[in-house]
């Protein structure tokens, strides 16, 4: 089992890996890192497909997803994403064993920020949106993070 890390100085910025996150509205995805540096939050995530579709279903993150300091409205909207296809385009899974390891790139959080939110869809609409609420940016999950399903 690896051992995990409180946040680390990178030479670009900070590194938390396993954030402990306070509400995760999807229980098939699971952020593994979040990099600050001078420019942008990168935050690196894995989605399990769910069991019940044969070949595992599809996936995508829409594109008005954004992040914002907790306690704050202000929206920091994506700006790039690296290896899940932003809507109206769709990854589709070959197995339900399958998962799929992806980036998305934010403008930075202020140095001040102690946690955020990660919102893909706040509308009210039913879906299986990619939110998660109060993302620690100084705290790490001390469980081991399982990575199979």
């Amino acid at each position: 089992m690896e051992t995990l890390t409180p946040p680390q100085k990178t030479k670009k910025g900070l590194k938390i890996y396993n954030p402990i996150v306070t509400i995760n509205n999807n229980a098939k995805v699971e952020i593994l890192a979040i990099n600050l540096d001078e420019n942008y939050t990168i935050i690196d995530f894995i989605y399990y497909p769910p069991h019940y579709y044969e070949n595992g279903g599809w996936v995508q993150i829409n594109s008005d997803t954004y992040i914002r300091s907790v306690g704050t409205s202000q929206k920091l909207k994506l700006i790039k994403a690296v290896n899940i296809p932003i809507t109206p385009q769709k990854h589709y899974f070959k197995s339900s064993k399958a998962m799929l390891a992806y980036t998305l790139y934010f403008p930075a959080v202020p140095k001040s920020c102690k946690e955020i939110d990660i919102i893909e869809c706040n509308n009210g609409r039913i879906g299986n949106w990619f939110n998660f609420y109060g993302v620690s940016m100084e705290k790490i999950r001390t469980e081991p993070l399982i990575v199979n399903n």
